[in-house]
């Protein structure tokens, strides 16, 4: 038998009500960050439903974690616009997110309106020590893959000390990243070796054939996937212009310091920074929503990261935490309404992260076959990606000074070193240290480490 054809007939075609169904499914049981979203994905679409080849999904993924964004959503956007156009994509992308969404506003309701009840708090003061081994193996696990070379390393290493020392703003650090990676790559065939910032998006085709799929390695593109001028022109303007409405209205009803138009315009500049996934942003999100606006404090923002690692769909759903929080503690809608200012702002920064996703996608899946092995392109996002470990690797030591020393180190003089041992929380610390290790050494899924930290957290605080 010719081994290039499909042993497997290829799968009747799906109706949109089939599809809907798959992507509400989909967001309820999207945990495990990117990764295990994409990897559900492909398990599902590619070796069991057999939606797309193996090629195209793949294809579609390059392109998707060249944007800034969260690749998995649009991973999902892509997919539902390529089998049932534009609202197959709206579709899928919003569903990939809503389940999410719900439950992280509950949950922020019952962190407001009950935080401070002991087995609450417990549950939280034993997350926190496991979100700082999970950003510490974020960091790890991305610089496993990316910083191959010196030339890496120090640009990883210049954005830790940017960051953390200096306190450069984290758009900054990623734009002369990304002007370095253009240079290496312009004076690489003269001084280096152009492999390195060729590190790849770390996904390859497998050689399994799964059978003959819907949308097939050779499956002519489908009409409305065609580039055109016209399209994109079409595209850029409907998106554009939901975005300026919403901005518009929020503008003329609340002014522009309010706080729900502040909200408005900072994560649609979030949405556009997020290269290299939740974690990377998440530097940014702070500096503005804690240090400028003060919308909540570092230590909501700990436990909003928290509870966001317990949800299913994107981490970076955690800024609908964040717009809670912040909506709750400024009463935008009046000292009376603080939970329908919150849901309001957790509203707001949800629709301005995310709008970007679905624009990028339509706008730009016509182009994907341009992405395919240009260096022009691959070596600046390489070198943002390098520069993305060291803020990560910031992000991690910021998180464990405030876990493991909560109420800050002790200022005097005398002894201040011992003092400050001393005053270390030492089960918090054991316990991101031994978290770490089940991370790094035997692999633990998330959620059941997430889980446990949090009931140790509760027994520690009711019992100990």
């Amino acid at each position: 038998m010719d081994q290039t054809e499909p042993p497997i007939s290829a799968p009747p075609p799906v109706t949109l009500a089939q599809a809907t169904w798959y992507w509400l499914k989909l967001g309820c049981i999207s945990f495990g960050g990117p990764a295990g979203q994409i990897a559900i994905m492909h398990h599902d679409l590619v070796e069991k439903k057999r939606w797309l080849s193996e090629k195209r999904f793949l294809h579609a993924l390059n392109y998707c974690m060249v944007l800034p964004g969260p690749e998995a959503q649009q991973l999902a956007v892509y997919i539902g616009w390529l089998m049932h156009r534009t609202w197959g994509g709206i579709i899928a992308g919003t569903l990939f997110v809503l389940p999410a969404f719900f439950l992280l506003l509950l949950l922020a309701w019952i962190y407001m309106a009950y935080g401070t009840l002991p087995a609450v708090a417990g549950v939280l003061y034993g997350i926190k020590p496991a979100v700082v081994a999970l950003v510490a193996f974020a960091a790890y696990r991305i610089g496993h893959k990316i910083l191959k070379n010196p030339l890496l390393w120090g640009i990883s290493i210049f954005s830790f000390i940017a960051i953390f020392i200096f306190h450069l703003p984290f758009p900054l650090i990623i734009l002369i990243a990304a002007l370095m990676g253009y240079a290496g790559e312009r004076y690489a065939p003269k001084y280096l070796s152009p492999k390195y910032f060729s590190a790849g998006s770390g996904h390859h085709a497998s050689r399994t054939q799964y059978g003959a799929a819907l949308i097939d390695d050779h499956t002519a593109i489908p009409a409305h996937a065609l580039f055109s001028w016209r399209k994109l022109a079409c595209v850029l303007a409907v998106g554009v212009g939901i975005w300026l409405v919403t901005m518009t209205f929020l503008y003329t009803r609340y002014g522009w310091e309010n706080t729900a138009t502040q909200m408005g315009w900072f994560f649609t500049k979030a949405a556009l920074l997020t290269f290299g996934g939740a974690y990377a942003v998440l530097p940014y999100v702070y500096q503005g929503a804690v240090e400028n606006y003060h919308w909540l404090s570092a230590a909501q923002m700990m436990d909003g990261l928290a509870l966001g690692e317990t949800t299913p769909g994107p981490l970076i759903i955690v800024i609908t935490f964040v717009g809670f929080v912040g909506g709750w503690n400024h009463a935008i809608s009046g000292a009376d309404a603080a939970l329908i200012s919150a849901l309001m702002a957790g509203s707001i920064a949800t629709f301005f992260t995310f709008l970007p996703s679905f624009i990028f996608i339509f706008m730009g899946a016509p182009f994907i076959e341009t992405t395919r092995g240009n260096l022009k392109l691959t070596a600046p996002l390489t070198a943002i990606t390098a520069a993305v470990v060291g803020v990560i690797a910031s992000l991690a030591l910021f998180f464990a000074y405030h876990v493991f020393w909560p109420m800050g180190f002790i200022s005097s003089a005398e002894g201040l070193m011992a003092r400050n041992i001393l005053a270390m929380d030492w089960f918090a610390a054991g316990l991101a240290i031994s978290t770490t290790i089940v991370l790094v050494r035997y692999k633990v899924g998330v959620i059941p480490t997430i889980f446990a930290c949090g009931i140790l957290g509760m027994a520690w605080k009711l019992w100990g």
